[in-house]
C-alpha cells in the first residue's frame, strides 16, 4: 500500500519535510541556548542584589596601558557584581551621555573618571539627570555638583557599550551617545578599566538631582516562547509528511463524488412491460 512512498516524488518530498524540520530544531536549540545566556544574565543580577562589594580589581582587571587606552573588559561571571572603588573624581573631565529616557522624558547620564591611587581610573556612571529648561533635548544639563575628595563609590560592574558614537568636547564636556569605554579612554590621560560602574551608593552621598540607572532584566522567556514554536513547527511538519502519504495510501482524494448518469442505470423488474 506504501510502495508509492520510494517514489522520486514522494522521497523528495520526505527530504524537503526532514530538511525544513532538522532547520526548524536547529533554530529552536539557538533560541534554547539564548534563553540560557539571558537567564544567566538574570540570575547574576538577583545574585547581586544587596550583595557586599569587593574591591574593584577582584573583578576587572586593573589596565596595565599607558594613558589614554582601556584595560581589558572582565569575565562574564563579573558583569554585574558589585564592586567598591576609592578615589577622587576628575572633574575636568566630565563626560555627558545624550539620548538616555527615564520615565518618558529624554536627557542625560553623567560619567565621570574615578581616580584611583595607583594612577589608573574607572568611569563611574553617577546616574541620570534632566535636561536643560526648555526640553531641548541636546542642550546641555546644569551638572549638579559633583563631590570633592576623596570618594567611595560603589556599584555594577557594567561591561563597555557598543555600537558606539563619536567622542566629542563641548564646552569643556565630553559628550557621546554610548559609555565606549576605550573611545573615552582616548581623550584622557591616564590607563582607564575596560568596564565602568553603574553606581548605586556613594560616600559621601552624591547630589539627590542624580536618578539611579535601573538594570533591567533581560526578556528571557521570549526566548523561551520561540523555542516551543520552532519545535512545534518541526513536529508538524513531519506529521504533515505523515498525514498526506496516509491520504494518498487510502485514494482520499477530497473531491466530491460525481453524479451517477441515469442513462445508465438498469431498470427495475416491475417497469418493464
Amino acid at each position: 500500500m506504501y510502495r508509492f512512498l520510494f517514489t522520486a516524488r514522494w522521497l523528495g518530498f520526505l527530504a524537503l519535510a526532514v530538511t525544513a524540520a532538522v532547520v526548524m530544531v536547529f533554530l529552536g536549540n539557538w533560541q534554547l541556548s539564548r534563553y540560557e545566556e539571558r537567564s544567566a544574565i538574570n540570575n547574576r543580577i538577583d545574585a547581586a542584589t544587596g550583595a557586599v562589594p569587593v574591591p574593584l580589581d577582584r573583578q576587572v582587571p586593573a589596565p596595565t596601558g599607558t594613558a589614554g587606552t582601556a584595560g581589558a573588559g572582565p569575565t562574564e561571571d563579573a558583569v554585574w557584581s558589585r564592586v567598591t572603588a576609592t578615589g577622587r573624581y576628575d572633574t575636568d573631565n566630565l563626560i555627558l551621555v545624550r539620548g538616555r529616557t527615564v520615565n518618558g522624558t529624554v536627557g542625560f547620564e553623567l560619567v565621570v573618571p574615578l581616580l584611583l591611587d595607583d594612577g589608573t581610573a574607572v568611569l563611574v556612571d553617577l546616574g541620570w539627570i534632566p535636561p536643560a529648561s526648555g526640553g531641548d533635548a541636546l542642550a546641555q544639563p546644569q551638572v549638579p555638583p559633583i563631590a570633592g575628595g576623596q570618594v567611595t563609590a560603589n556599584g555594577r560592574v557594567h561591561l563597555t557599550e557598543s555600537r558606539s558614537g563619536e567622542v566629542s568636547r563641548r564646552n569643556g564636556k565630553l559628550e557621546t551617545r554610548r559609555v565606549d569605554v576605550a573611545r573615552l579612554a582616548a581623550e584622557l590621560p591616564y590607563p582607564v578599566y575596560g568596564a565602568y560602574i553603574l553606581l548605586d551608593e556613594q560616600i559621601p552621598a552624591a547630589d539627590p538631582v542624580f536618578q539611579a540607572v535601573q538594570i533591567r532584566h533581560e526578556n528571557n522567556w521570549q526566548n523561551l516562547g520561540y523555542v516551543v514554536q520552532w519545535w512545534l513547527f518541526a513536529a508538524m511538519t513531519l506529521f504533515a509528511y505523515g498525514w498526506a502519504a496516509r491520504r494518498e495510501a487510502h485514494g482520499i482524494t477530497g473531491k466530491k463524488p460525481e453524479p451517477l448518469d441515469r442513462a445508465a442505470e438498469p431498470t427495475p423488474a416491475h417497469q418493464q412491460s
